[in-house]
């Protein structure tokens, strides 16, 4: 889907460092040279970082877990494994965290979720159970071994190539007058200018290699940690069955919610007035022969009644479902509520066609709870809403709300972003927010459709 122009502009507005299409000294991008410099120096740096993590954290971790278990023949076991076990998911976490930040892997948590349990020797001994029942736990501890072993050569290359690569080029530079004789640089037996000139040519090969391949090898690493920190296919089943329930029990207490509030409304607001309206129409019965100015005077009092109550009707109405988007679609919903909101909202529609009904209210509510909060909350000057439609993933309803406010919006923060995840979750829809501080702020909405109509 293609960004509008208002939507663009909110995006030349972000800081530079978050626009990958450019660096923030505004040099050339990672495809040309200079970009391959830094990003085969990046590669190296994380390297490093990596290979610590595996050799002390990973290794480390395996030998104290083994011995933790180990222990619990003796009892003491069932005290200290749960301490060992949530270390473990802590560095593997780390290691999700790093492979979505520097690889773009996205790997989930697979661990059941751990009930509250009682405090004291039994609740750790009820914890330690559990644990040790998650089939998670014991692919945790396989990762370990295998981290500290092939996770660490993987992220070691990139920094060894180019140290290895720069001394081919020292030992040209003159170190191989003083270790002549005495010295190898990989297959090559140091012993005079020659063989000097040869070791620089293989650290030239070596520096090649890392520049183009440092990157590779990182994101080589992150996949084998993918094979063991990432969902089975078992586990991913066992996680939607519970998404599934949860969805259901807040489409259902969802439902309870509204009808409770249309409830509400209709006893507060027009039921009030009609009841009132018969009783002043019983009135003016009453008054009608023998004091016309006044009943003149309780049939206009009625008229406004009817006239009030009749638009408390319509706006509970348009609350459960707004006629326009019934009538002629989202995408004219959507410029309608773009038209109401006090923030300039620039909108750019490309909708091949009609949705479900269902999924139309859903993104429409969403839409108007998402502007709403941008308007109330993000002191925006202007707004930007796209809506579109892609057939990745079998057919995808894109939504992005885009403002040019302060920023700093949490989704752990606040119970209105948390409503709106539900009411997608119930369509398998998902919800992703960009906040940095001081803006921009853009809020993306997916749910899994295609069009009923063209």
């Amino acid at each position: 889907m293609a960004r509008s122009d208002g939507a663009a502009r909110a995006a030349r507005a972000a800081p530079a460092a978050l626009r990958p299409d450019r660096q923030a000294d505004g040099r050339a991008g990672p495809g040309s040279r200079g970009g391959r410099l830094r990003s085969a120096g990046l590669a190296a740096s994380r390297g490093v970082v990596l290979a610590f993590l595996s050799l002390a954290g990973s290794l480390t971790l395996f030998i104290i877990t083994v011995v933790s278990l180990a222990l619990l023949l003796t009892g003491v076991g069932f005290l200290t494994t749960p301490w060992v076990l949530h270390a473990v998911r802590t560095h593997a976490d780390q290691r999700r965290v790093l492979a979505g930040d520097w690889a773009g892997t996205r790997l989930l948590a697979p661990y059941r979720p751990l009930p509250r349990t009682r405090g004291g020797v039994t609740g750790h001994i009820e914890c330690c159970l559990l644990m040790l029942k998650d089939p998670a736990t014991w692919r945790d501890l396989i990762w370990l071994i295998v981290d500290a072993t092939v996770g660490f050569a993987l992220a070691l290359l990139p920094p060894a190539l180019i140290t290895y690569g720069v001394e081919g080029w020292v030992v040209l530079c003159g170190l191989w007058r003083a270790v002549a004789g005495d010295y190898w640089y990989g297959f090559v037996h140091v012993e005079n200018v020659g063989d000097a000139v040869q070791c620089a040519l293989l650290g030239t090969l070596l520096l090649l290699l890392a520049l183009n391949a440092g990157q590779h090898l990182v994101k080589a690493h992150f996949q084998v940690a993918r094979a063991f920190l990432s969902p089975t296919r078992e586990a991913l089943l066992a996680q939607r069955v519970e998404r599934l329930y949860e969805t259901r029990h807040d489409a259902v207490g969802t439902s309870a919610a509204e009808l409770r509030r249309i409830e509400r409304d209709l006893h507060d607001g027009a039921q009030a007035r009609l009841v009132a309206m018969g009783m002043s129409l019983g009135t003016i019965e009453a008054l009608v022969e023998h004091d016309p100015a006044k009943a003149k005077q309780l049939i206009a009092q009625a008229r406004e009644s009817s006239a009030e109550a009749l638009t408390e009707l319509r706006d509970l109405v348009r609350g459960i479902h707004p006629p326009v988007l019934a009538e002629r679609g989202l995408g004219d919903a959507a410029k309608a509520l773009a038209l109401r909101m006090r923030v300039p909202v620039e909108v750019d529609i490309d909708l091949p066609g009609r949705f479900d009904e269902p999924v139309e209210t859903a993104a429409y509510f969403a839409t108007s709870e998402i502007l709403t909060n941008a308007a109330k909350h993000a002191e925006a000057d202007r707004i930007w809403l796209d809506i579109g439609h892609t057939y990745d993933a079998g057919g995808m309803l894109r939504i992005t709300v885009t403002d040019d406010g302060k920023g700093g919006a949490d989704l752990t923060k606040g119970s209105g972003i948390a409503g709106i995840e539900r009411r997608l979750g119930q369509f398998d829809g998902v919800l992703a927010l960009t906040s940095p501080p001081g803006g921009p702020t853009m809020v993306t909405m997916e749910i899994p459709g295609l069009p009923v109509s063209w």
